[in-house]
């Protein structure tokens, strides 16, 4: 059984501590920076960047994430925790963790009446995905080291970066399990 924290300050990490149970492993929600002691991986979940960026700092989570993800903990951003992965948001001077060799573009499908779901192929899972994106951001640039897991319409909605995964849409709003069993995969 692994042991998963998820950035619970702001978004839906409700959604994501449900499947991370359905799969048999114990989710904890991460509110402290004492919290993050013993974790086999970290789900940074989707909600609005800016306001999750300002509460890790005012909670002294911050650092110690920067510190554990570069020491090699899986960790996985879903929207808004894909912006705060990246190294450089376009048109945007803060970097949040800035520890994923990408750039991001916030809001690129438009506002709130701008989200939809479609169904879309992902390297290393088998058949279609139900993606589904609310204000998402998509990733404009690639660095060395990252490997593209998804496209839709010539945008890059997923990728990997040795222990870092991000996607731009939301998962834990489906009844699809997949993703969340890749992000478990990552830790074995």
């Amino acid at each position: 059984m692994k042991k998963i924290g998820v950035l619970a300050l702001q978004g839906a990490f409700i959604e994501h501590i449900k499947m991370i149970k359905l799969l048999g492993h114990e989710a904890i929600p991460i509110r402290k920076a004492e919290q993050l002691g013993n974790l086999d991986g970290i789900i940074l979940p989707g909600g609005e960047s800016t306001a999750i960026g300002k509460l890790m700092r005012e909670f002294d989570l911050k650092d110690r994430m920067i510190e554990l993800i570069k020491n090699g903990i899986p960790v996985w951003g879903t929207c808004a925790g894909l912006i705060l992965l990246a190294e450089k948001i376009k048109n945007d001077p803060i970097v949040h963790l800035g520890t994923m060799n990408i750039t991001a573009v916030r809001n690129s499908y438009g506002r709130q009446l701008g989200s939809f779901v479609c169904n879309g192929k992902i390297k290393g899972i088998e058949g279609e995905f139900p993606m589904v994106f609310i204000r998402a951001p998509h990733i404009e640039r690639v660095g060395q080291g990252v490997s593209i897991l998804a496209e839709i319409d010539d945008q890059i909605v997923a990728a990997q970066q040795d222990n870092m995964l991000v996607t731009s849409f939301h998962p834990e709003l489906t009844e699809d399990l997949r993703m969340h069993q890749y992000f478990i995969n990552m830790i074995s």
